[in-house]
């Protein structure tokens, strides 16, 4: 994974061409190196050859002046002296020579001070014996000249030893050097051959890199267009368009849409501030310019609201915002977008209307629930009053048929009043004054079971709770609910067993109970009210909160459909949800969820 990595990094290529750079330096200075090892290789060869010839040459020199001097000896002709005097210039300037040729070998320039004695002990020689033949007239003979003579010849042994010597010195240089050179032709070009072996391997690898980020680049070009497509449409749809302030060269640039925006078609006038003031409406033109100043002194830009008018005559609403970002090589620039916003201005005017037509509907509902709570209670005391006096006085008068109608009358009067009652109830409910309070719970649910105490104790009704914590609560409604969910449990008991209601209670996060549908808390207090009554199907589980809505006859079960309805609302007013299952025979669970804050 590592070296994957490594490959895709964008460094790689690079690292690879400044390898083959240096690998390829590398070889041209060894390729150099070798070249100018075997320059002097050659060069050593013919300085060796050069030494060689020079001694050989001198040595002939001095051989020369042996024969002239021999000749002069035997024939006393002193014509046989002129390779004698010339041999000594030779000699003399062969010396020089190698001298000069020998000039940068210490030993060799030992060797030469050496043959240098050897010559002129030689040559001392020469004249001793010439002046021995010219006292003596030729007297060869002599016993004092032979000890003259074989001085000679070992003085010429001794010489001719010196330059083998110095010839064998040369040869043995010459030898070291070529045998140098002789390894180096062994490793250089084996080694050479490695070396641009890898520079090739790494260049390939290099080139199916380049090949591999050109497709890459081919694929993310083709995403561009498509996302530059995408975001043109994307402006057009959202009435949005984009613009851009370098701020080193204070050059503007907008986007195609930002041009619609303003009416006009794109890129139709150079992106300017002059520009674009021409269309914005004479009342917003100096607050525009000053926020202008201000982004330019901050390079930052918040939200800004102004109109402009199109050449049409339309007036559009505008909504701008800008933020600076700062790019690799450090340029700052002030990325921008400019929001056609007359839909929401229009759309919040329509909306103002109708909050307050919403008002005024919420006004004649208050006042219909005073008629409803108020105004309709006193006929309905009256009528309860005269039934109550016709019960008393006229019983007896009245015929069978007479008393089961006034029988209805009264109860229709009553269920008129439990009516009434809910509907209070449920008004207060819808009430804007939700003050909330960090309450205890428990104190809650004992107070409602305080009010439900005479049916509790005329079924004998089983009670169960949890402890609760405090929760910030509207207390009022919370005990409503509590009052409601638990007499809801007793009127729809089962007649053939004792009422069990048991109420629990956990705290649980929202994502972990589906019956929660777009939660805006990631916790709740999941309160469950579960009985054994006679149930209902699961079918009926979400239309039991709706307002006035029934399962039963009235006849069987007493009520006006209101309960549950108070119920949801109380906990719709607390952002909470409530949710109801049932099992027919067997019982009905309440579960109710409240916002941990």
């Amino acid at each position: 994974m590592q070296l994957k990595a490594i490959y895709k990094a964008p460094w790689f290529v690079k690292s690879i061409f400044v390898v083959c750079f240096f690998i390829i330096f590398f070889v041209a200075g060894v390729t150099y190196k070798s070249i100018n090892d075997l320059s002097e290789s050659s060069d050593l060869v013919e300085h060796k050859y050069e030494v060689v010839i020079e001694l050989e040459q001198m040595f002939s020199y001095l051989k020369d002046v042996e024969t002239g001097q021999r000749g002069f000896i035997i024939t006393q002709d002193s014509i046989y002296l002129k390779p004698y005097f010339s041999g000594r210039e030779n000699i003399n300037n062969s010396f020089a020579e190698l001298k000069e040729l020998t000039r940068h070998n210490p030993e060799q320039q030992i060797f030469l001070k050496e043959l240098n004695v050897l010559i002129d002990d030689r040559l001392a020689n020469f004249e001793e014996s010439q002046r021995f033949i010219l006292k003596r007239y030729n007297d060869i003979e002599s016993p004092s000249f032979s000890p003259i003579f074989r001085e000679g010849k070992q003085l010429m042994d001794d010489i001719r030893e010196k330059i083998k010597s110095m010839i064998a010195l040369e040869n043995k240089r010459l030898e070291a050097r070529q045998r140098d050179h002789k390894d180096n032709l062994k490793v250089t070009p084996m080694f050479l051959y490695l070396v641009l072996l890898l520079s090739l391997l790494l260049m390939v690898g290099a080139y199916y890199k380049i090949m591999f980020d050109l497709e890459k680049l081919k694929k993310t070009n083709l995403k561009l267009e498509i996302f530059k497509e995408s975001a043109n449409q994307s402006e057009i749809v959202s009435k949005h368009g984009n613009w851009i302030w370098n701020i080193e060269e204070d050059i503007y640039s907008y986007s195609d849409n930002l041009y619609r925006l303003l009416g006009e078609e794109p890129q139709s006038f150079k992106a300017t501030t002059d520009n674009l003031m021409k269309f914005v409406h004479p009342d917003d033109v100096e607050k525009l310019r000053g926020q202008i100043e201000k982004m330019m002194e901050e390079k930052n830009l918040p939200f800004i609201y102004y109109r402009i008018i199109q050449k049409n005559g339309n007036i559009k609403h505008f909504k701008a915002y800008g933020k600076t970002l700062v790019n690799n090589d450090g340029g700052r620039r002030l990325l921008g977008t400019t929001t056609d916003i007359t839909d929401e201005i229009e759309s919040f005017k329509a909306l103002e209307e109708r909050n307050l037509e919403l008002e005024r509907n919420n006004k004649e509902l208050s006042a219909f629930n005073h008629v409803a709570s108020h105004d309709l209670q006193e006929p309905l005391r009256k009528i309860q009053t005269f039934l109550s006096r016709l019960e008393d006085k006229e019983e007896e008068n009245l015929s069978e048929s007479g008393l089961v109608y006034m029988s209805r009358i009264k109860n229709a009067a009553t269920r008129m009043r439990s009516l009434i009652d809910d509907l209070l109830q449920f008004s207060r409910t819808n009430k804007a004054d939700k003050v909330f309070e960090v309450t205890n719970i428990n104190l809650l649910l004992e107070a409602a079971k305080q009010d439900l105490a005479e049916v509790i104790s005329e079924e004998k009704a089983l009670i169960t709770e949890e402890t609760f914590p405090v929760i910030n609560v509207i207390p009022f409604q919370i005990q409503q609910l509590f009052v409601n969910l638990i007499g809801n449990s007793l009127k729809y008991r089962a007649k053939h067993r004792i009422p069990e209601i048991n109420i629990g209670y956990e705290q649980v996060l929202a994502e972990n109970e589906p019956t929660i549908a777009n939660a805006k808390q990631e916790a709740y207090h999941k309160i469950t009210f579960k009985d054994n009554g006679i149930g209902f199907d699961n079918e009926y589980a979400e239309r039991i909160f709706i307002l006035f809505s029934r399962l039963h006859n009235k006849d069987e079960y007493s009520g006006t459909g209101i309960g549950l309805s108070i119920c949801k609302k109380i906990v719709e007013n607390h952002e909470g949800h409530i949710h109801a299952c049932g099992a027919p025979n067997i019982g009905a669970t309440f579960t109710v969820y409240l916002p941990v804050v």
